[in-house]
């Protein structure tokens, strides 16, 4: 029997990860693009919106909209970049610590059925692996 690719293993396991996170019922209405959205900005604040969308993966009109549902929510604020009159920062409201709380916890739970069954030092050994293979493929 052929082994499965490592590529095509990573990307089934993002699917299915993604695939339990939005169908979790704590999540309720949040999109996943807007759960990762509000993770990039609590990590990232005054993030340009160019840049989140990179970070996304998806274009620049696409997180427009996402950003304005956020914004709709009482979550983000936008505010002029003070360098570049055509760039928009994005930073969090209060109101979004709540949120991203139940973000959190819904992404743990999702990986804690993921790895279960791995021992502690299986686990540390795989976020090693991760980093490790990250550090290999960043531009920085």
């Amino acid at each position: 029997m052929a082994k499965t690719p490592v590529g095509s293993l990573l990307s089934d396991v993002s699917r299915l990860i993604r695939k339990k996170f939005q169908n979790d019922p704590e999540i309720g209405c949040i999109t996943l693009a807007q759960a990762k959205a509000l993770s990039i900005i609590a990590r990232n604040e005054g993030i340009k919106q160019v840049e989140l969308a990179e970070l996304l993966e998806i274009k620049p009109m696409t997180v427009v909209r996402v950003i304005d549902q956020l914004v709709a929510e009482g979550l983000v604020k936008r505010c002029a970049s003070p360098s570049d009159r055509r760039a928009h920062l994005i930073y969090l409201l209060p109101a979004a610590k709540s949120r991203l709380a139940v973000v959190d916890k819904v992404g743990s739970k999702v990986w804690e059925l993921g790895l279960a069954g791995l021992s502690d030092q299986q686990r540390e050994q795989f976020i090693a692996t991760l980093e490790h293979i990250h550090r290999n493929l960043s531009d920085n």
